[in-house]
């Protein structure tokens, strides 16, 4: 085996050219999945204090910022619904006349090549916050799945294009399944929130979804941080119950999870750099301590380099404009 001195690594660094033949890892537009906040009214785009160039935006402006993203190459949104009105059942999830149901249908009608893809939990809707009905302070499972279900089937029935369940509890994926088959949707694939942590990365997002919880945590349904072997097991079972797609949220804090979920079960795998994770990048970039454009592309080839086929980040705009750049 050869060794140094007729051994040099840094024959492959020296020269850009050869950097960019012998490179690895590969960020390309197809990978990228843009998140969107939506709510009522006409005419609003309300920047997020907490998440710097993101929006509340209505649907007439998410559908002007749907085709912006289609002509730049990305192939899907993720839309999240914020309501006008909230009750303890997070009623307008379900609704046929809600938000997200009112933005797929306006989308869909206005914007081609673009994959909608719907959140399914009842945390935005409900007016305690948390993700599905309560019982006391207690997460009832049964009860919010048989909502989620019906939540799923009213995006499907809305045009949605992928369906998305981030709640977290015990057999949605069967329950979601079984609700779009017997409706007639059999060609929709699910998407699972399959291994979503308890993170602190998530504040800025609820800001965004107005969903902080009116008391305690998500500890009971979303995963323990310092839970591995946890998360191949929430995966498999949720693969087992139908789930065409899996994902790892958060992603920066959780490589280590994404590439164990990659290497175990093959499956069609996402990652989400949350809201935690961009708004860092863009804070650390305001005071001067970074280089926003490069750690941002740094982060996101790790994400890929661990295993994601998809990345779900704040960033898709930026990262394509950088991609077409660097052509």
């Amino acid at each position: 085996m050869a060794v140094y001195p007729s051994k040099r690594l840094r024959r492959l660094r020296y020269n850009p050219i050869i950097r960019d033949m012998v490179r690895e890892t590969h960020i390309n537009k197809s990978d990228l999945i843009y998140p969107l906040f939506v709510v009522h009214g006409e005419n609003v785009k309300n920047e997020i204090k907490s998440m710097p160039g993101v929006y509340q935006m209505s649907v007439d402006v998410a559908v002007k910022e749907c085709q912006e993203v289609a002509s730049m190459g990305i192939p899907a949104v993720l839309l999240f619904g914020i309501p006008e009105h909230k009750d303890e059942q997070g009623s307008e999830a379900y609704d046929p006349n809600g938000i997200i149901q009112k933005a797929i249908r306006a989308i869909k009608a206005e914007v081609k090549n673009l994959l909608v893809i719907t959140d399914v939990c009842l945390c935005e809707y409900t007016s305690h916050g948390h993700c599905g009905l309560l019982n006391g302070e207690e997460v009832l499972n049964d009860e919010t799945v048989s909502l989620l279900a019906k939540e799923a089937v009213s995006h499907a029935e809305a045009g949605a294009d992928i369906i998305a369940p981030s709640d977290m509890m015990d057999g949605r994926i069967l329950a979601i399944r079984k609700a779009l088959d017997y409706k007639g949707f059999t060609k929709i694939p699910i998407m699972s929130y399959a291994a979503k942590y308890a993170s602190g990365f998530y504040g800025p997002f609820r800001d965004a979804a107005e969903s902080t919880p009116a008391f305690g945590d998500r500890r009971s349904h979303q995963m323990d941080v310092a839970n591995a072997e946890e998360a191949l097991r929430e995966v498999e079972a949720d693969i087992e119950e139908g789930a065409d797609m899996v994902m790892v949220k958060p992603a920066g804090a959780y490589l280590d999870i994404l590439y164990r979920v990659k290497e175990t079960f093959g499956m069609p795998t996402a990652a989400y750099q949350v809201s935690g994770e961009y708004s860092l990048i863009k804070a650390a970039s305001k005071m001067g301590w970074i280089d926003e454009e490069r750690v941002m592309m740094e982060s996101l080839t790790a994400i890929k380099r661990a295993g994601a086929d998809m990345i779900i980040t704040y960033f898709a705009k930026d990262a394509v404009k950088v991609l077409e750049r660097n052509k």
